[in-house]
C-alpha cells in the first residue's frame, strides 16, 4: 500500500528535481551544442554546491544523533539515502548526456582524444608541453609509514597511483602515491591538428599526466593511475558575537573550510581495488562515494565552451543590453528621476545604468551621502571603484558589505579593505544576519533642501551576473521610498528603535508579517466574492507557514500563481488543499533570478519587488527587502514581465501534486519567454 503524500514536499529532494531540469537542457537536442556542455558545468557546479553544504549539513545532524522527522516526514539518515540515490542516478545522467555533446561536437569537428588517438608529431608535441609547462608544476605525494596520508583540498582532482619495483614479489602490496591536476593549468590541452585536418583536438591535462607519469617516479613501474576527487564540508561556523573583528574571523574560517570533514569522495570507474580501499579507510568514506563513469568534474566545460573561438552557430544567438530608453535621453538623471520612476530588466537592459548612477553620484558636488549594499560583486567592480573616488572627494560613503556571502567570502574581504583605505565607512551588517538586501541611496542637496534617490533591485551588484541573470531594477526619487532606504540603512549601521515602516517590508521584523497580512486581504476579498488574485515569482518557497497561508488562500478562492524557479516545497493541485494553486519553473539560457510579487486586491493592483526569496533563512535570519512600485504605468510593466513568464510552453515545466514537473505544453503558439523579452520594446508594452 502507497504511503499517503505529505502536504509539503521536501526541500532537498526538490533541489535534485531542480537540479534534474538543469541536466534537461543539457540533454535538449533544440539547445546548441556548446551551451549544452555549459549546462553540464553548471549541473557539476550546483551539486557541487548542494553536496558541501546541504548534504553536509545532514551529515551533520546523522553524526550527531539526530533522529527527529522534518515538517516533511524525512528523518536525515532516511532524507540522506534517498539523496544519495537520485543524485547518483542523476550522475548517471548527466555522463550518458557528456558522451552524446562529444559525439556531437566531434561532428562538428571538436574532438577531445585519448592519447591513443594522437598520433606521433602530436604525442612530441603534448609531451614537450608536459616538460616544459605541466612537469615543473607537478608535486608527487607519496603515503608510507614516514610519510602520512596528505591533507587534499576540497573539489580539487587527484590522481591515485599505485606503483612497483622490478623484481616485486606478487603477494607484496604496491606503493600508492598521489598527484594533484594542477588547477592553475586549463584542463583542456590543444593538440597540434592532424594534416590535411580542419579539426580541433583536445587532449585533458590528467591524461597527460598519466602518460608521462614515470618522470615523476624515477625507479619505480606504474601498475595504475586513477582520477578522484574529494568534496568537503563547506559552512563556516561563526561565533559572531565572539569575533573582536569579524574580518579576520571569517578568514580563518575559510582556511579552515579547506580541511573541512569529507561529504563525497568521487572516483573514476575501474579504479584499481587497492586504491579505492586506501582512500575509502583513509578519507572514512562509507556509502559516500559515487562511480564516475568519464572525466571527474565537469565544471571545466564552462571555461572550455567559452574558449572556443568561432562556431557561432553552436551558442545561442547573441543578446546585447540595450541602454534603457527613458535613461538614453537625458544627460541628468537626477533631473529625470525627479519627474519619473524607472524600471530596468536585466539582462535584456544593460547594468551600466546601475554603474552610472553611482558613478555620476560620485561627481556630482550636490550629493552629499552615498549609502549602498554589497553582496556579490564582480571582479573588477565600477560601483568599487565609483564609491572609493567619492569617499576621496570628501563625500559620506557608506557600505554594507555581506562578508558572509557563501563562496564569495574572499572576495568581498579584499572589497572591504580597498573600501575603508578609499575612506568609505564599511560595515559588515548585524550580528547573525547576513545583509541580503539590495539598495543604493544617494541623498544630494537641491535648492535649499535635500532629496533622496534609490535604486532598489532583485539582484546582486555585480555586472557580470546581470548578464545572465534576469533582475528587475528600479529608480525613484519617491519619498516615501527614500525615507524607508534612510530608515533602513540607519538600522544596519547604527542604533535605531524599531521603525514602522511607511513603504518596504523588511526581514527579520516584519517581512514575513506584511506578506502574510497582505495574503490575508486577498483572501478577504474571496470570501466576499471578489475576485482575488496572487502571482508571485521567486527562486524558492520552503518556509511552512507561508506555505500554509498560501493553502489558506487557496481553499478560500484566491487563484494563485507561483513562477519558482528552484526549490518548491509546497504540493499544487490537491484537492481541498491547494487546488487553486499553479506551479511552474523556467529553466532557460538566463537563471530566473527576479523576485516579483502582484496582488489583485481588488482591482487596485499592487506589486512589489523583493530580495527575498520565501525561505526560513531569508525571513527570519536574513536582512531583506521588499519595495512597493507606485506608478502605474512601471507596476503595468511587471504585470507584462509576469505574463511572459506565464505564457511560456517552450522552457517552463508544471509541478505535479507528486512532486515531480512536466513540460508545459498546450494548443497555443510556441512562446518563449526568455527570447520573447529579448525585445525591450516589447516586454515595456507586452499584453
Amino acid at each position: 500500500m502507497n504511503k499517503p503524500l505529505s502536504q509539503y514536499v521536501n526541500r532537498d529532494l526538490s533541489w535534485i528535481e531542480f537540479n534534474r531540469r538543469v541536466l534537461e537542457e543539457a540533454q535538449d537536442p533544440n539547445t546548441p551544442l556548446l551551451e549544452r556542455a555549459k549546462f553540464l558545468s553548471i549541473m557539476s557546479s550546483n551539486l557541487d554546491e548542494f553536496m558541501s553544504v546541504r548534504v553536509a549539513g545532514i551529515q551533520d545532524q546523522m553524526k550527531a544523533g539526530y533522529t527527529k522527522k522534518d515538517f516533511t516526514g524525512y528523518t536525515p539518515a532516511g532524507l540522506w539515502k534517498r539523496l544519495m540515490k537520485r543524485a547518483s542516478q542523476m550522475v548517471a545522467d548527466q555522463y550518458r548526456t557528456y558522451r552524446e555533446v562529444l559525439r556531437g561536437l566531434e561532428r562538428e569537428g571538436i574532438c577531445f582524444r585519448s592519447i591513443d588517438e594522437l598520433n606521433l608529431t602530436q604525442l612530441e608535441a603534448v609531451d614537450r608541453y608536459f616538460h616544459e609547462i605541466v612537469f615543473p608544476v607537478l608535486t608527487p605525494m607519496a603515503v608510507d609509514q614516514s610519510r602520512p596520508f596528505p591533507l587534499l583540498h576540497t573539489k580539487e582532482l587527484y590522481l591515485a597511483i599505485l606503483l612497483g619495483r622490478e623484481n616485486m614479489p606478487p603477494e607484496e602490496e604496491p606503493f600508492f602515491a598521489i598527484v594533484q591536476v594542477p588547477s592553475i593549468l586549463q584542463r583542456f590541452v590543444p593538440v597540434p591538428g592532424r594534416p590535411a585536418s580542419k579539426k580541433l583536438d583536445f587532449l585533458l591535462l590528467e591524461d597527460l599526466i598519466e602518460r608521462n607519469i614515470n618522470t615523476l617516479f624515477n625507479g619505480y613501474t606504474m601498475i595504475d593511475v586513477n582520477p578522484f576527487r574529494l568534496t568537503r564540508n563547506a559552512d563556516l561556523t561563526l561565533n559572531e558575537e565572539g569575533a573582536e573583528d569579524l574580518l579576520e574571523e571569517i578568514e580563518k574560517e575559510l582556511r579552515r573550510r579547506r580541511w573541512g570533514m569529507p561529504v563525497r569522495l568521487e572516483y573514476a570507474k575501474g579504479m584499481h581495488p587497492y586504491a579505492l580501499q586506501m582512500l575509502k579507510e583513509e578519507l572514512e568514506q562509507g556509502d559516500n562515494m559515487i562511480e564516475i563513469d568519464g572525466p571527474l568534474d565537469l565544471t571545466f566545460l564552462m571555461r572550455f565552451a567559452g574558449s572556443l573561438q568561432g562556431f557561432e552557430q553552436l551558442r545561442y544567438d547573441r543578446i546585447e543590453p540595450v541602454y534603457p530608453h527613458e535613461l538614453e535621453e537625458t544627460d541628468d538623471m537626477f533631473a529625470l528621476l525627479r519627474q519619473e520612476d524607472v524600471l530596468m530588466y536585466h539582462p535584456y537592459e544593460s547594468f551600466d545604468a546601475v554603474n552610472d548612477f553611482v558613478t555620476d553620484a560620485a561627481h556630482d558636488p550636490d550629493v552629499l551621502a552615498i549609502k549602498m549594499t554589497l553582496y556579490r560583486v564582480s571582479g573588477q567592480s565600477a560601483l568599487v571603484q565609483a564609491l572609493a573616488k567619492a569617499a576621496e572627494a570628501g563625500k559620506q560613503v557608506t557600505v554594507v558589505v555581506e562578508l558572509k556571502a557563501r563562496f564569495d567570502e574572499e572576495r568581498n574581504i579584499a572589497w572591504a579593505r580597498q573600501l575603508e583605505k578609499a575612506g568609505c565607512h564599511v560595515v559588515y551588517g548585524l550580528v547573525g544576519l547576513k545583509t541580503h538586501a539590495k539598495i543604493t541611496l544617494v541623498v544630494r542637496r537641491e535648492q535649499h533642501m535635500l532629496r533622496r534617490y534609490v535604486h532598489v533591485g532583485t539582484g546582486n551588484y555585480n555586472d557580470n551576473t546581470a548578464k545572465l541573470y534576469t533582475d528587475i531594477g528600479l529608480f525613484t526619487s519617491h519619498p516615501i521610498i527614500g525615507a524607508d532606504a534612510s530608515a533602513l540603512f540607519n538600522e544596519v549601521t547604527g542604533y535605531s528603535s524599531p521603525y514602522e515602516w511607511k513603504a518596504f517590508g523588511v526581514a527579520p521584523t516584519d517581512l514575513k508579517q506584511k506578506l502574510f497580512g497582505l495574503i490575508d486581504r486577498e483572501k478577504e476579498h474571496a470570501i466576499a466574492g471578489r475576485k482575488a488574485h496572487i502571482i508571485a515569482k521567486m527562486n524558492s518557497l520552503s518556509n511552512q507557514e507561508m506555505i500554509d497561508k498560501l493553502y489558506e488562500a487557496s481553499q478560500a478562492g484566491v487563484k494563485i500563481e507561483l513562477i519558482i524557479r528552484g526549490v518548491c516545497c509546497l504540493r499544487p493541485g490537491v484537492p481541498g488543499l491547494s487546488e487553486n494553486i499553479r506551479v511552474i519553473s523556467i529553466v532557460d539560457r538566463y537563471l530566473e533570478h527576479s523576485r516579483i510579487i502582484y496582488f489583485l486586491n481588488g482591482g487596485e493592483e499592487e506589486l512589489y519587488l523583493s530580495s527575498a526569496d520565501w525561505m526560513t533563512r531569508n525571513l527570519t535570519r536574513r536582512i531583506e527587502l521588499m519595495c512597493p512600485v507606485f506608478d502605474a504605468r512601471l507596476r503595468k510593466m511587471l504585470v507584462n514581465v509576469l505574463q511572459l513568464n506565464l505564457n511560456d510552453n517552450i522552457k517552463s515545466r508544471e509541478l505535479q501534486p507528486s512532486g515531480d514537473y512536466v513540460p508545459v505544453r498546450n494548443e497555443l503558439p510556441p512562446f518563449r519567454s526568455q527570447f520573447e523579452a529579448k525585445t525591450i520594446r516589447k516586454w515595456k508594452s507586452y499584453l
